[in-house]
């Protein structure tokens, strides 16, 4: 049965879609969060810390992820590792705000890496 709603493009469109979303929405969220944890919320330093640029190459990817470009999800299933590492790291090494904060950084690096890879995955030539 599944095999026949993807032959007839039901599935895929909308499952797509929906990848597509939560992706951009996790990827979002993660900019988000590194700017308010780096500036606002647990900074290394009082005031804030260029740390905080961290966010930066997070922006990269958002054209493609909102034009649906399978080649920009690739690469950037590769980028969000760096943050699933970061975060995974200050998880079990700091107490407190920051732990917690580092917890939700590896929640939205997993939702956006396995969107992105599932989306690249169903999105192949020949699938």
């Amino acid at each position: 049965m599944r095999f026949a709603l993807r032959r007839a493009g039901a599935l895929p469109k909308s499952l797509s879609d929906s990848l597509r979303r939560v992706a951009l929405g996790s990827l979002a969220l993660l900019i988000a969060l590194c700017l308010a944890w780096e500036l606002w919320l647990a900074p290394l330093r009082p005031g804030g810390s260029l740390v905080a640029l961290k966010a930066l190459p997070l922006a990269l990817p958002l054209k493609g992820i909102l034009a649906g470009s399978r080649y920009t999800f690739q690469w950037a299933s590769m980028l969000i590792l760096a943050y699933l590492a970061e975060g995974a790291t200050r998880a079990w090494a700091e107490r407190g705000a920051p732990q917690y904060l580092a917890m939700a950084e590896v929640a939205l690096s997993l939702a956006f890496f396995a969107a992105a890879v599932s989306y690249a995955r169903l999105t192949r030539a020949g699938a």
